[in-house]
């Protein structure tokens, strides 16, 4: 049965949380009754204003115009990651024209849906046999400060990570399970195996703040240097288990037809003639030919 891996993760040291902030449109408007003040008082002497209004009115501009800088524009599924001095504050995820303190950095972070597919990876089954085997994850960004703080490049990570995971759910099953040792085989049973490899991505993508919703294998099969034997052996087990089923059948169907006949008193048969009519009644259900019938003219005995 697939088990739940065990994969160690440290504590995670951030968690996302919501930034300080307000709306962008009222603050832009702020900011422009600001500057356009701060540009009126600047023009005071003109108007019979002391001198020292021109300082002033230059100090409120340059207030009113570092306020502008605090605007950032969030898109739909899109993130804000903000420092201030280097410190996380906060991340904004509300869409729209936003505002925060504008000495702090912001960083765009993407948290729309991603797939990641891993390219055709050549590994070993549980077996030993080679084999070519590549899956597609299905993942998105849940916690923008541990992606951002917790890993170096989220991206590259859950790149690695999931062929990480790959490569050690293809090692731990053959690819077709011939022995009663393996009960499950990548080929039969991939969905319980693919379930266990969404266990395993998650587990190791978490401390990257990373949702997986959906992993799939999208490429398995045997490397070329060993397709064409294991093609072969495929198809003598198929042979193998097509026999076995004529053979049960033909073997129910003479039973049938000696329990008929000693019903029916149709022929009183002793145990030589008995074993000489299943014997000619295997041949004809068990043969891969068509019978050609020969009649016998005598007794059962010549």
């Amino acid at each position: 049965m697939p088990d739940t891996p065990s994969v160690i993760n440290t504590a995670p040291q951030y968690r996302e949380r919501q930034a300080f902030g307000a709306g962008g449109v009222p603050m832009f408007f702020a900011s422009l009754a600001v500057t356009l003040a701060g540009a009126a008082i600047a023009f005071g002497p003109l108007y019979g204003l002391p001198g020292l209004f021109v300082w002033v009115g230059i100090v409120v501009a340059v207030i009113g115009a570092f306020l502008f800088l605090g605007l950032t524009m969030v898109a739909p599924n899109e993130a804000r990651v903000v420092q201030l001095f280097g410190r996380y504050t906060g991340t904004v995820r509300t869409d729209g024209l936003r505002w925060v303190n504008p000495l702090t950095e912001r960083t765009k972070i993407s948290t729309r849906i991603r797939n990641h597919e891993t390219s055709v990876m050549k590994v070993n089954d549980a077996s030993g046999s080679p084999i070519e085997i590549s899956a597609v994850a299905v993942w998105q960004v849940e916690d923008t400060a541990r992606a951002s703080f917790e890993v170096d490049d989220f991206v590259e990570f859950v790149s690695i990570q999931t062929e990480a995971a790959v490569r050690h759910i293809a090692g731990k099953y053959p690819y077709d399970s011939h022995d009663a040792a393996h009960d499950y085989s990548l080929r039969d049973n991939a969905e319980a195996i693919t379930e266990e490899l969404s266990a395993e991505v998650v587990a190791r993508v978490e401390s990257a703040g990373v949702r997986v919703i959906e992993t799939r294998f999208t490429h398995l099969a045997y490397a070329p240097e060993i397709a064409q034997a294991m093609l072969q052996r495929q198809q003598a087990s198929a042979v193998v288990a097509a026999r076995r089923e004529i053979v049960e059948g033909a073997v129910g169907m003479v039973d049938r037809a000696l329990d008929i006949l000693a019903a029916d008193d149709v022929v009183d048969m002793d145990e030589e003639r008995k074993a000489t009519m299943v014997s000619n009644l295997l041949v004809v259900l068990c043969s891969d030919r068509p019978a050609s019938p020969v009649v016998n003219t005598g007794t059962l005995y010549q």
